[in-house]
């Protein structure tokens, strides 16, 4: 009986002991599923604020800026034409003749008084020494007269006849040199050839064109200005020049002369602006725009063109102040092909946008990520 009960006790622990291990299970495994709902709060926390964050940027318009600048800028009369030579020269013979030699070709620059072609001379060499024979036998008569004059052993007429005679045969030599030395035919300015009119063995004419010779140092624009700037409009005044055939490079020049009468038919006046050739860049005929300034700013807060949004015909701007994009409205002054004058509501130093400006909003956050250097 004993026994028996001794056996009950001891399944009855080993049965208390199994319900506290399956106990101590149920609470750890309970537990486990806290851990990771905290972790899963804290993930979506931080996505959470990642998402915001994105959406801040989102929302910053991304735009390029120009720093605004002081500088120099002119109002200016524009006006179009064809560029010209101030120097030009065609070049005709002067004797006719068969060309011998072609000296130079187009293209090529020469100096006054070069050689550009010769023509066969032998007949006027011919004539040349002719004449010196002549003169010498006239001039020898003539001294021997004179001696016979002094003594009182010849008229007055025969004297005068024999010093005209030694006269017109010196005229004749005189002349025969010439025409020789027009089988050579030179240059008359410094220049640049760019026509060659004749070849090796044309017989020519004094009255055939053979070359014709630029100096392109200097080129001229004549415009005709309207007569109600007439008053703008001196000696000496300063322009400019500009050509998209160059980039839109600027070749600085003057005014060099005024016509003192107006056209009835146009109302124009013609007025001829010189522009010195730097680099020869210049030719003859092209086509180029004329600046000439009338008036000069110092000092002038100068906004680029590519900032300027046009809206009903005015001028706006804007300008990042605090990366907030504020719309103004330009009033301007003096402009040119890049820039224009701002009078007021912008100062030097301040940023324009000049990408990303197109359908913006005034007062829109933005981004700046670029900013450009003045040109």
């Amino acid at each position: 009986m004993y026994r028996y009960g001794r056996i009950l006790c001891i399944i009855a622990l080993l049965i208390f002991s199994a319900i506290q291990m399956q106990c101590s299970n149920g609470n750890a495994n309970n537990k486990k599923p806290e851990k990771s709902d905290a972790a899963t709060a804290d993930s979506s926390s931080q996505k959470d604020s990642t998402a915001t964050a994105k959406k801040d940027d989102v929302e910053l318009i991304p735009v390029e800026t120009m720093v605004v600048d002081e500088g120099t800028i002119s109002s200016f009369l524009l006006q179009s034409s064809n560029l010209e030579t101030e120097e030009m020269a065609d070049v005709y013979a002067r004797i006719q003749g068969l060309v011998d030699d072609i000296k130079c070709e187009e293209g090529e620059h020469v100096q006054k008084g070069q050689v550009l072609l010769t023509l066969e001379a032998e007949e006027y060499e011919l004539a040349e020494e002719k004449a010196q024979v002549n003169y010498q036998q006239k001039q020898n008569a003539f001294e021997r007269v004179k001696a016979m004059y002094d003594k009182n052993l010849l008229s007055q007429e025969e004297y005068e006849q024999a010093k005209f005679a030694a006269d017109a045969a010196r005229i004749e030599r005189d002349e025969a040199k010439l025409n020789l030395g027009y089988t050579k035919i030179k240059s008359p300015i410094s220049g640049y050839v760019t026509e060659r009119l004749c070849r090796p063995g044309d017989r020519i004419q004094p009255s055939d064109k053979l070359f014709t010779v630029i100096n392109t140092d200097e080129m001229i624009a004549v415009i005709y200005v309207p007569e109600r700037e007439i008053g703008t409009i001196e000696k000496n005044q300063s322009a400019y020049i500009m050509s998209s055939s160059l980039n839109s490079q600027r070749f600085p020049g003057r005014i060099k002369r005024v016509s003192p009468a107006v056209d009835p038919q146009s109302g124009t006046f013609k007025v001829t602006v010189g522009v010195e050739n730097v680099g020869n860049k210049l030719k003859s005929g092209m086509f180029v725009n004329v600046h000439v300034i009338t008036n000069t700013h110092e000092n002038a807060v100068l906004i680029p063109k590519t900032a300027i949004v046009y809206e009903n015909e005015r001028m706006n701007v804007f300008v990042v102040r605090d990366s907030i994009a504020h719309k103004i409205s330009l009033n301007v002054g003096f402009q040119d092909h890049e820039k224009v004058e701002s009078l007021d509501d912008i100062a030097a130093g301040e940023q324009v946008i000049v990408v990303g400006q197109s359908g913006l909003k005034d007062r829109t956050k933005v981004k700046v990520v670029h900013q450009r250097e003045q040109s």
